[in-house]
């Protein structure tokens, strides 16, 4: 990217090129443009010209010498923090298959401590493992894997390694801080467990009152499609529990109040305005003109005709199987609806479908479908 020049106006100077004073000494310091070699390479100072002769002297080097070099190049990429590439060099450093054990316990080590830091806890831990097949002994392989095993959640592995650590050094700081929260964490997770059972094994078994409730009502429950077609159940006993739940988007579903009666989260749909209402807890023995008769206490501002009055409403449910629309008595409750022979309830919500009496949608809307009338 070119930026003005030091005299302001002489022309463009190109930022990251050669400084104007200096441009010989940088020039030198290329390897293409070196006039002479430096009798010793310093990798620090010249990592280009380290590189290029590492790449003219392979052949002539032994899988140890090249895993050295690669494990030296991995570690100092890894004191700048330059993880990735730390693992780049030492994977190089274990593929010259040096017959050192020593020395690739040490590169899968150095391999596994860059990959941790990097958060790929599982190879670092494959790592860790490799190390200490290779060096069963080796400390900082041990107290990886169990820092491994911590970021996994893996408590009782996490003591496991520290005892293993803690037999060839019975004072290593890092194990016996490990092995300590390991333990701590593992009785706190036991007890979560502990809990969480408890309350699984609860809602379990409201679960099961529940739908004896449903069932001793006679109330049918349709289950969710399955092989692309929709089953319907007669008997309660072939519902899956988990598959009974519903899909509204307050989350509301049916339940059993302090007397043993059922409360439904209930959907009326206006398909005149596309505009629904949501009930979120209709009592099983409540009628739906007292619901109406709150819901349109005060027209909605959709209603701009004013049409929508309890009196002048019609109620609907359709019968999904048979493309069939029934016609509900508002003077009903909830349950005298749930309990019609052709009432199946979706998603665990009973849904109701309100029509003004006599209006133009209305005659269209059930134009051509079989409507069975009050």
């Amino acid at each position: 990217m070119a930026e003005p020049g030091a005299d302001g106006g002489a022309g463009p100077r190109y930022r990251g090129g050669l400084h104007p004073d200096t441009w010989e000494q940088e020039l030198e310091a290329i390897p293409m443009f070196m006039k002479q070699c430096p009798a010793e390479i310093d990798a620090e100072r010249h990592p280009d010209l380290a590189c290029l002769q590492s790449l003219l002297f392979d052949e002539e080097q032994g899988p140890a010498e090249l895993a050295r070099m690669y494990r030296n190049e991995g570690n100092e990429y890894f004191r700048e923090k330059e993880y990735q590439k730390a693992v780049i060099a030492y994977t190089e450093g274990l593929k010259k298959k040096c017959e050192e054990p020593e020395m690739n316990a040490v590169l899968h080590t150095n391999r596994g401590a860059a990959q941790f830091y990097l958060g790929n806890y599982r190879s670092a831990l494959n790592d860790a493992i490799q190390a200490t097949k290779l060096k069963p002994t080796h400390l900082k392989a041990i107290i990886r894997g169990a820092l491994c095993h911590m970021e996994l959640k893996n408590f009782s592995e996490a003591i496991a390694w520290c005892e293993k650590g803690l037999q060839i050094d019975s004072t290593e700081k890092k194990l016996l801080e490990v092995r300590a929260k390991a333990d701590k964490l593992k009785r706190a997770q036991e007890r979560d467990a502990r809990k969480a059972k408890v309350m699984e094994k609860k809602e379990q078994c409201e679960k099961e009152i529940l739908l004896a409730a449903i069932k001793e009502r006679n109330i049918k429950l349709a289950l969710e499609p399955s092989n692309e077609q929709e089953e319907i159940s007669d008997a309660l006993a072939e519902i899956s529990l988990d598959g009974f739940h519903s899909d509204n988007a307050t989350g509301a579903k049916v339940h059993l109040d302090a007397n043993g009666n059922l409360n439904w989260p209930v959907l009326f749909l206006y398909p005149e305005h596309k505009q629904t209402d949501f009930t979120v807890a209709f009592h099983e023995n409540s009628r739906f003109i007292d619901h109406l008769m709150v819901m349109f206490a005060e027209l909605p501002p959709w209603d701009v005709e004013r049409k929508y009055l309890p009196s002048n409403l019609e109620l609907y449910f359709e019968d999904e199987e048979r493309e069939e629309m029934y016609e509900l008595n508002p003077e009903h409750t909830l349950l005298q609806v749930l309990q019609h022979e052709r009432y199946f309830v979706r998603a665990g919500t009973p849904t109701v479908l309100v029509f003004v009496k006599g209006s133009p949608y209305s005659n269209k809307y059930f134009s051509g479908k079989k409507v069975h009338r009050l």
